[in-house]
């Protein structure tokens, strides 16, 4: 092959993307804001010429599947949050599957999660966040959530402990930390896993720590209108060496050999060892030590990951400053209330959670479709009340479920909230925009 053709080729292809970077998306990003004509999407992509550079870089490659762009994204994704291990999976909702999985492995022994086992959770939130403990077979235990900070109120945890709970499964809120100073000497004392749900937080902090470290595991997502984006993908990262191992198993077919694909006898036994009652020998690239899925990334994707994540310390300031500019604009009214967070923490928000006061003479769908009405983007907080949604109508309370207390904070918020955006690419003219239409409606 000629090398210094094949590197001439691809530095005229490369410059060709970015030419059409300048000529295309460059150009839709600077299309100046129009009140009342231009829509303000809750969510967006914020990239510049970087991220389809690495693109078509990984697509000429042609790996496809996992490859160097993975790697790459994995050891920086685990540096900036300070963990030994970071395992890129195909969306946040898969990061969540494998972690639960994860701890339904025997290799945990007594800690283990069996079926029938008990997970407390909150209703208000991502079906996904549960969705991996109602399909293992597992009981999800309800309960109900602070009205400001719309995460779990830690004041149930002791009472809807039992014998039976083995662990914790919750979401920070639209980039809101819960109390993990609670939650986490909660577990400590009754030997409880702790997954965080941190695909609404990624770069939050709680007492200075990155949210998602505090536990055992905690997953992301990059789905578009998340803090970063591949178009889709997440990840699980952890600091113990034993749940990577369970986890690498499971996201790869649920194989118990660890080599790479393409690469062969990494581990050294291929052919020299027995496993369960397969004959001595059998090749351990095709030995199974769990259930396990195909739950890995094309190196494409995390190709965008990788420029994505380099300009990610300057979204999560973004993410501040635009909270901030919202909050101040909005907190005067009396007809609604606002987030609010914990002094330890410092959110990387992912929405402007809006809550209608008592005082309020209108309706959550009614201020909803005023906005949606002058082309502003609004969403309910995910589904709300899970329990109310159809896919709870099959199950029966006390035996698929249980619910302790009364979530009463969580149908409020189901039926009075909604949130509206606050992501990087937005400007100060559509904040200001919002501001105004909110006041205006209010009023």
């Amino acid at each position: 092959m000629d090398n210094m053709k094949k590197d001439a080729l691809r530095d005229e292809i490369i410059s060709k993307v970015v030419e059409y970077y300048d000529l295309v998306h460059r150009t839709q990003q600077e299309q100046p804001f129009v009140p009342g004509k231009s829509r303000v999407n809750y969510a967006g992509r914020v990239f510049d010429e970087k991220e389809l550079v690495n693109l078509i870089d990984s697509s000429l490659e042609f790996w496809l599947t996992y490859g160097r762009y993975s790697k790459e994204f994995e050891t920086k994704l685990a540096a900036y949050l300070g963990v030994r291990f970071a395992l890129l999976v195909n969306s946040g909702s898969s990061a969540n599957l494998l972690a639960f999985a994860t701890l339904t492995s025997p290799l945990l022994k007594e800690r283990q999660i069996k079926r029938g086992d008990e997970v407390i959770t909150v209703a208000c939130g991502f079906p996904t966040t549960i969705a991996p403990v109602v399909q293992y077979g597992a009981v999800p235990v309800f309960v109900d959530v602070e009205l400001g900070t719309a995460n779990i109120d830690c004041s149930m945890l002791e009472e809807a402990y039992s014998e039976k709970t083995k662990a914790v499964m919750i979401a920070h809120t639209l980039g809101n930390p819960f109390n993990i100073k609670k939650v986490k000497e909660f577990c400590s004392r009754h030997n409880l896993w702790l997954i965080e749900d941190n695909c609404d937080a990624l770069g939050s902090k709680y007492d200075g720590k990155f949210t998602g470290t505090w536990g055992d595991i905690g997953t992301s997502s990059f789905y578009p209108p998340h803090h970063m984006t591949m178009g889709e993908g997440g990840a699980v990262y952890t600091d113990d060496p034993l749940l990577k191992k369970i986890a690498l198993s499971i996201r790869d077919w649920g194989r118990d050999c660890w080599c790479e694909s393409g690469v062969d006898n990494t581990c050294g036994c291929r052919f020299t060892r027995q496993f369960g009652k397969l004959p001595v020998g059998y090749d351990h690239k095709y030995v199974y030590s769990h259930f396990g899925y195909n739950l890995k990334i094309s190196d494409m994707q995390a190709a965008i990951g990788c420029a994505q994540l380099e300009k990610f310390p300057g979204f999560v300031e973004k993410r501040k400053e635009n909270f901030q500019y919202l909050y101040d604009g909005l907190k005067d009214l009396k007809s609604i209330t606002l987030f609010e967070k914990y002094p330890e923490s410092d959110p990387s928000w992912f929405g402007f959670l809006i809550t209608l006061s008592g005082n309020a003479k209108f309706s959550r769908n009614d201020l909803a479709e005023y906005l949606e009405n002058n082309l502003i983007q609004t969403r309910n907080l995910f589904a709300g009340n899970i329990l109310k949604h159809p896919c709870f109508d099959h199950l029966t309370e006390g035996v698929d479920y249980r619910v302790y207390g009364e979530l009463t904070n969580t149908d409020k918020i189901m039926n009075d909230s909604l949130w509206i955006g606050l992501y990087p690419g937005m400007s100060k003219e559509k904040i200001n925009y919002m501001i105004s239409k909110i006041r205006e409606f209010c009023s």
